[in-house]
């Protein structure tokens, strides 16, 4: 059973209305080396991401003259107000018997229909007296770091699926790192979005200072720091990655195991995620302003428009930087772009 049912009193009590959150599925729109944020303009990127949200998703998206909501004809979200783009690496299995490659497949999270992509939370964790601030146009964030090499399992997180589950999202049972030993149900990915902003600035150089945590990192709190008192939603990404088919006891073990994200990192403490906003209109904000009341809740919310999943996962776009990323489990010799893999 998930997370949220279950600690809805436990866990999240302690916060405002914050079993009233948005919890929605977005299929996959396109896999390709694209980042609008971090290398925008570049093509290809350094390396492979899946991307969801609006069709709209381009190599470049400049924050004063690009707007998703007009330049986006449909959304792989449930919300079809949502035209807003997430993206994260992609995970690998690397062959330990001849080293070639292989896309591991991804499925839907627990009650949502979806082709591939993520489950997307907004979390009203740092809201006090239920005032929440929604983003707005031209706002974009980064949680984690590729480069990092230190366990983050507060905001970065795995999860062992029929294996010795944890309860909340990054608790103690889940690992910064990329479980060592075989999950028969699949490694749940986390990520974690601070909650609080300046309110002020839409972006930052590095995507992040605009932004913080209300605590060390991880689920917010209702103590947003002075230098970013407004409360904003938090956002967090679910990746289900289906690594049930990969069963051999050799590949795994003390300081082992076969998969490695997109951009070469074998440890996965360098997982991390792109937020885009993209909401039309004031379409969030309605949505924040009625968590309180119960209106607005996971993929049912009153507010909002909401469409089929078979509407969502239509939605598609195809590559702009035209290469073979591992396409339904096709064998590939090396990482998209030749990225080395580390440890």
């Amino acid at each position: 059973m998930f997370w949220y049912a279950l600690a809805a009193s436990a866990l999240l009590g302690q916060h405002v209305s914050a079993q009233n959150m948005l919890r929605f599925a977005c299929s996959q729109l396109t896999v390709e080396r694209a980042d609008p944020l971090v290398t925008p303009g570049q093509s290809p990127a350094p390396h492979t991401h899946q991307i969801v949200g609006g069709n709209s998703f381009n190599l470049t998206m400049e924050p004063a003259k690009y707007d998703p909501p007009s330049k986006s004809t449909c959304t792989t979200c449930t919300y079809s107000e949502d035209f807003s783009n997430y993206w994260t690496a992609s995970l690998y299995f690397k062959s330990p018997e001849n080293g070639t490659f292989q896309r591991v497949p991804q499925y839907a999270n627990v009650g949502l229909q979806q082709d591939g992509g993520m489950t997307v939370y907004y979390m009203p964790y740092s809201a006090k007296n239920n005032k929440m601030t929604a983003f707005k146009p031209g706002f974009r964030m980064i949680a984690g770091d590729p480069m990092s090499k230190k366990n983050n399992r507060a905001s970065i997180c795995h999860r062992c699926l029929g294996n010795g589950e944890g309860f909340a999202p990054c608790d103690a049972k889940d690992t910064g790192e990329l479980p060592n030993k075989y999950c028969p149900k699949g490694i749940r990915a986390t990520i974690i979005f601070p909650s609080c902003w300046d309110g002020k600035n839409l972006d930052s150089p590095d995507h992040k200072s605009h932004v913080a945590y209300s605590n060390s990192g991880g689920l917010g709190s209702t103590n947003c720091p002075s230098t970013h008192p407004v409360a904003i939603p938090q956002v967090m990404y679910e990746i289900m990655w289906d690594t049930g088919k990969y069963k051999n006891n050799a590949y795994y073990g003390a300081n082992k195991q076969p998969f490695v994200y997109s951009f070469g990192d074998g440890t996965g403490f360098g997982q991390h995620g792109d937020y885009l906003f993209g909401w039309k209109d004031d379409s969030l904000q309605k949505a924040m302003d009625a968590l309180p009341s119960g209106k607005c809740a996971n993929a049912n919310c009153s507010v909002l428009k909401i469409q089929s999943g078979k509407d969502s996962m239509t939605c598609k776009k195809a590559q702009q930087v035209v290469e073979d990323v591992g396409k339904d489990g096709a064998w590939i010799s090396q990482l998209p772009g030749g990225m080395p893999v580390t440890y």
